[in-house]
C-alpha cells in the first residue's frame, strides 16, 4: 500500500540534467530541450561546469550547488564520469537516475568495471538506475520527455517497454501516424539495475496504463522477469515481441530433449505461464493491444464468420484452420432463427454468407442471432462493397448488434475509400476493425491465446503432487554419490533407481558383464528380452547399433551379447564397454512411443518436454514444453499441443492409451526438477504408452552441482506453491484451524473477510475507510509470486465452505533482504492467540526464504497490534516524519 520504489523515476517532482549544453547536436542538449518542450511542471536543473546559462536558465556546476531536493537525475556525460555523479546524487538524496551514456559493459576495456562501480554507488545510497545506454523514458500525462528522441508520445493508455531505443522511436513514429497514445515509454538499455521485472511491477498498479507492450531481446534474471511479468499480467493485458525467434540455445545435446528444445520454445513456455500474448510484428503488437484493451473476453476459440461474399469467408476460414481456431458449430435453434431473417439462399453453414445484397438490417439480425448461440465465443463480420451495399449503414447496424452482447466482435470492411467511414465508426465505438480477413483472424487468435494463458497464470501447483510421496532421500543419495565420483551421467542402474524412486514404471532389468551372465539374467527375467550396450561413454545406444531386441531363446543370448559388444567396439573403439543391460521385452502391440524429458535452459532453468518418441525425434520435432512446477491442467495442455496427441485416442484397431498415466509421469518429472536441482538434463525415450499404462523403456539423466547459496527453488523461474508451510493448529478453545499460503481461488473468502471487518479494523489495516476490495486489489492480494511475497491465511472449515479468520503477509523489498509485513484478524476471533500464531508462522517462513528483517507501519493508536509486536520481540519506534505511525522491526 506504500509508495512504489520507482515513483521518483516515473513521477518526479524535480529533475537534474547532467550534460545539458548549448551544443545543438549533443545528447544532453536534446534531452534538456525535450524536457522544456514537454511541459514538465517541476523545476529542471541543468548541470554542466562548462556553462553558466543553458537555454537562458541558470546552469549549475554540480548537484551540490542545487539547494532544492532533486527526485530524478538524467545523466548524459562520458561513461568515466558517471559513477562519481551517481555517488554525488546519492549523497544529495536523489532516488532515481536515467543513465543515457554508453561505454559500459557493452564495450570492451574498462566498461564492465565502470558499470560495476555505478551499480555499487547506486546500491549504497538506495538510488535506482535506468540504463545505461538507453533512450530514456516518457510519461506524457506529466509532461515528462526524458529522452533524446525526435518523436513525442501522445497521451494514451498503452505502456511500451523496450530493450531497444531504436525500436522505441520506430514504434512511436508508427503509433503517431495511427493516432495511438501512450501512458509510458521506457527504454531499458543495458538494464543493469532497473529491469523488466521492476518496470512491470510498477506498471501493474499504474492507473494510467491499461495494456503493456514489450520488446525483448534477452533476459538477465529469469526469476525477476517472470515475477514482474506475472504481476502485471494478473492486472492488465501484456503483449510481447521477442527478437531472435529462431536462435537455438547454446547447450550441448546430451539427450534428445536437449537437441529438440531451443531457447524460443522455452521463451514461449515462459510467456504462457505468465499469462501474456506474443506477437511477431509491430502491426500485430498493436492489433493485440487494441483488442485486449477492450472489456471483451472469450471463453474459447469458437468463431462464427458472417460475410456478404463467399471469397473473403473462405480466406478467413483458411487462416482460422492454420491458426488452430475452430469454426463454431451452430445449433439447430440458431439455424431456425437465421432461416427466419435471411434469404433462402444463405449458406446454411459457418461462414454465414448473408449474400451480396445484404441490407444493414440483415447484418444486424445475423450478428444478433449468431452471438446468442452458446457454441459461439466470438464473431468476425466481413463486408465487401458491392453495388447494393451501404458500408456505413451496415457498420451502424453491427455496432447496434454489438451493444446487445458481451462477446467480442471483430470487423473487416474490405476496400479503402468506400468503406472508410464505416471503419471510423467502428474505431469510435471501440470495435476492432481490420483491413483484411487474415489480420482479423490473427487478432481473434490473440484473444483465444490470452484466455488460455490467463488460465495457465492461475495455476499454482506445489513442488510435490498430492499422491504417493516419492523417495526423495534415496534419489538424492544416488545423485550425490555420482557427483562425489565426479560423474555427470548416471549409470543405467542409477537412472532406473531414480525413476523408481519417483514411481515411474520401468521394465525389470539386470546388468551382465559376460555372455554367461547375460544368459543367466535372461533366464531369470524370462523371454523375450532386449540387450542394450552398457557404457558410460555412450549416450545414444541406437546411434552405435547398441540394441538387440526380441531375443526369444537361451541359445541366442550369448551370440547376441558377443555380436553387440563387437559391433559397438568397432564403431566406438575408445568407448569403455562394461557389458550389457538385459531387459524384459515390452510386448504390447498397442503401445505408442513418446518422449518426456527435462532440459536446463541457461536463462529459465529446468523445462519439462513432451512429444513424439523413437529414433527420429530430432527429425519429427513434435514437442511441447512447460516451466515446472506442473499440475494436471498444465500437463494436459502440454499433451494437447502436440501432433502425437491425436494418436493417443482410439484409432483403427488400437484402443486409447491411459492418458492419466502419461500425466502422472509428467507430474513426477516436475517433482524431480523441483526437489532435485542437481538434475541438468534427462529424457525418457521411448516412454511407451498403451491402454494399461506406461513404461520407461530407455532413459538417461545428466547431473551437475547446483549453485550454492540459492533460496529454496531458486533454480526455477516459477516458484511453486509453498505447500510445506501448511499447518494444522488447535486454539485454546478447541477450535481446529489450518494456516496455509493463500491461493488465487481464495479471492471470494478474502473478499468476504475484508467486507466483514469492523470499520476500525479496516482503518488499522489499510489506513483508510475502505469499504470493499476492488477487483485489482483482490487480484493483488490473492495471486502471489511466492518468491517475493507470502500471505498466510487462517482458515476454519465451517461445513458448507471455508471461512477466513485472519491473514498475515509480507512483501519483499527491492533489496531482496528485507520485507514489509501486515496482519489483520477478524474482530470476533481476536484475543484467542490467532495473531500470535499467524505472525510466528510468517516469521518462520521469512527466515526460511533468507530474509534478514521484517518491518511494518502501525498506527500509534492501534494498541492491540503494538502489544502483539512487543510480545514477538519487535522493536518499535515512532516514524521520524509522522508521529501517528509506529515502525515495528524485527531481525531474523
Amino acid at each position: 500500500m506504500a509508495r512504489h520504489y520507482l515513483e521518483h523515476l516515473f513521477s518526479p517532482k524535480s529533475i537534474a540534467v547532467f550534460g545539458a549544453s548549448e551544443l545543438p547536436d549533443s545528447v544532453g542538449a536534446r534531452i534538456y530541450q525535450n524536457l522544456l518542450d514537454g511541459g514538465f511542471q517541476g523545476p529542471i536543473y541543468p548541470i554542466n561546469p562548462k556553462y553558466q546559462l543553458v537555454r537562458d536558465q541558470v546552469c549549475f556546476s554540480s548537484i551540490e550547488e542545487v539547494k532544492e531536493h532533486v527526485d530524478l537525475a538524467i545523466i548524459a556525460t562520458p561513461a568515466a564520469t558517471v559513477p562519481l555523479i551517481i555517488r554525488a546524487c546519492g549523497q544529495q538524496g536523489v532516488k532515481a537516475a536515467i543513465v543515457i551514456s554508453a561505454g559500459f559493459a557493452e564495450q570492451e576495456g574498462n566498461g564492465r568495471m565502470l558499470e560495476r562501480a555505478l551499480l555499487e554507488e547506486g546500491k549504497r545510497y538506495g538510488l535506482r538506475i535506468l540504463g545505461p545506454n538507453c533512450l530514456g523514458l516518457m510519461r506524457p500525462s506529466v509532461g515528462l520527455n526524458a529522452t533524446f528522441s525526435n518523436n513525442v508520445a501522445e497521451p494514451g493508455s498503452l505502456a511500451l517497454v523496450s530493450q531497444s531505443g531504436a525500436l522505441c522511436t520506430a514504434i512511436l513514429d508508427w503509433a503517431s501516424a495511427h493516432r495511438i497514445g501512450f501512458s509510458t515509454m521506457v527504454s531499458l538499455g543495458a538494464g543493469a539495475d532497473v529491469t523488466f521485472g521492476d518496470i512491470l511491477d510498477y506498471l501493474a498498479l499504474d492507473p494510467e496504463t491499461r495494456s503493456i507492450l514489450m520488446y525483448v531481446e534477452g533476459v538477465r534474471d529469469a526469476r525477476r522477469f517472470m515475477s514482474g511479468l506475472r504481476a502485471a499480467a494478473r492486472m492488465k493485458p501484456v503483449i510481447v515481441i521477442k527478437a531472435g525467434r529462431h536462435a537455438e540455445g547454446s547447450r550441448a545435446a546430451m539427450s534428445h530433449t536437449g537437441a529438440l528444445v531451443g531457447s524460443d520454445d522455452v521463451f514461449d513456455a515462459a510467456l504462457q505461464r505468465a499469462g501474456v500474448v506474443r506477437a511477431t510484428t509491430i502491426e500485430q503488437l498493436f492489433a493485440a493491444a487494441q483488442l485486449l484493451a477492450t472489456q471483451h473476453r472469450v471463453r474459447g476459440n469458437r468463431l462464427v464468420i458472417i460475410t456478404n461474399a463467399g471469397g473473403p469467408g473462405v480466406m478467413a476460414t483458411d487462416r482460422a484452420v492454420e491458426q488452430g481456431i475452430r469454426l463454431a458449430e451452430l445449433g439447430g435453434p440458431t439455424f431456425d432463427k437465421l432461416n427466419a431473417v435471411l434469404p433462402k439462399q444463405w449458406s446454411h453453414n459457418n461462414p454465414v454468407d448473408i449474400l451480396g445484397d445484404a441490407t444493414p438490417e440483415r447484418y444486424r439480425a445475423a450478428v444478433e442471432v449468431c452471438l446468442a448461440d452458446e457454441s459461439v465465443d466470438g464473431a468476425l463480420v466481413l463486408l465487401t462493397p458491392q453495388a447494393m451495399t451501404d458500408p456505413t449503414e451496415a457498420a451502424e447496424a453491427v455496432i447496434r448488434a454489438a451493444e446487445q452482447s458481451r462477446k467480442p466482435i471483430l470487423t473487416c470492411w474490405l476496400g479503402e475509400t468506400y468503406v472508410q467511414k464505416g471503419r471510423e465508426l467502428f474505431t469510435a465505438h471501440q470495435i476492432p476493425t481490420f483491413a483484411n480477413p487474415e489480420s482479423a483472424i490473427e487478432a481473434f487468435g490473440y484473444l483465444a491465446e490470452y484466455h488460455r494463458n490467463q488460465q495457465m497464470l492461475m495455476q499454482v501447483p506445489g513442488p510435490l503432487a498430492s499422491h504417493q510421496m516419492p523417495d526423495l532421500t534415496g534419489a538424492r543419495l544416488i545423485i550425490e554419490g555420482a557427483l562425489a565420483e565426479r560423474r555427470t551421467l548416471l549409470s543405467s542402474l542409477e537412472t532406473r533407481a531414480v525413476l523408481r524412486a519417483f514411481d515411474i514404471p520401468v521394465p525389470p532389468a539386470l546388468n551382465a558383464h559376460s555372455p554367461n551372465e547375460a544368459l543367466s539374467a535372461a533366464e531369470y527375467l524370462g523371454f523375450p528380452v532386449a540387450l542394450k550396450i552398457l557404457s558410460p561413454d555412450i549416450t545414444h545406444k541406437s546411434d552405435v547399433d547398441g540394441v538387440r531386441l526380441n531375443i526369444n531363446s537361451a541359445q541366442t543370448v550369448r551370440n547376441a551379447y558377443n555380436d553387440l559388444v563387437s559391433t559397438v567396439q568397432a564403431r566406438r573403439p575408445n568407448a569403455r564397454i562394461e557389458g550389457v543391460t538385459v531387459e524384459k521385452m515390452y510386448r504390447n502391440r498397442n503401445g505408442r512411443e513418446l518422449l518426456v524429458g527435462v532440459v536446463d535452459d541457461p536463462i529459465f532453468g529446468p523445462v519439462v518436454s513432451f512429444g513424439s518418441g523413437g529414433t527420429a525425434v530430432e527429425i519429427l520435432k513434435d514437442r511441447a514444453v512447460a516451466l515446472p512446477p506442473l499440475n494436471e491442467h498444465i500437463a494436459q495442455t502440454m499433451i494437447g499441443q502436440t501432433r502425437v496427441a491425436r494418436l493417443l485416442g482410439q484409432f483403427r484397431n488400437l484402443p486409447p492409451v491411459k492418458l492419466e498415466a502419461i500425466e502422472q509421469v509428467l507430474l513426477r518429472l516436475s517433482e524431480m526438477v523441483c526437489e532435485l536441482p542437481e538434475i541438468k538434463e534427462m529424457d525418457i525415450n521411448p516412454l511407451v504408452a498403451d491402454d494399461q499404462g506406461v513404461f520407461a523403456l530407455d532413459a538417461r539423466i545428466a547431473v551437475h552441482e547446483p549453485q550454492p547459496g540459492r533460496r529454496p527453488y531458486g533454480h526455477m523461474a516459477v516458484h511453486p506453491y509453498p505447500g510445506h508451510l501448511i499447518r494444522q493448529y488447535q486454539l485454546a478453545d478447541g477450535t481446529n484451524i489450518i494456516i496455509r499460503p493463500i491461493r488465487p481461488e481464495d479471492a471470494e473468502i478474502e473478499k468476504r473477510f475484508v467486507k466483514q471487518l469492523s470499520p476500525e479494523a479496516k482503518f488499522f489495516r489499510f489506513m483508510n475507510a475502505l469499504q470493499e476490495l476492488s477487483q485489482d486489489m483482490l487480484i493483488r492480494l490473492t495471486q502471489l509470486d511466492y518468491d517475493r511475497e507470502l500471505a498466510l491465511v487462517a482458515i476454519v472449515d465451517s461445513g458448507a465452505e471455508e471461512t477466513e479468520l485472519g491473514v498475515a503477509r509480507y512483501f519483499t523489498n527491492p533489496d531482496g533482504e528485507t520485507a514489509e509485513f501486515a496482519l489483520v484478524v477478524a474482530d470476533e476471533w481476536q484475543h484467542r492467540g490467532l495473531g500470535t500464531r499467524l505472525m510466528s508462522c510468517l516469521i518462520d517462513a521469512a527466515r526460511e526464504m533468507g530474509l534478514k528483517s521484517l518491518r511494518g507501519e502501525i498506527l500509534a493508536n492501534n494498541v492491540k497490534m503494538l502489544g502483539l509486536m512487543k510480545r514477538l520481540a519487535f522493536t518499535c519506534h515512532t516514524k521520524t516524519d509522522d508521529s501517528t505511525i509506529v515502525i515495528a522491526e524485527k531481525s531474523l
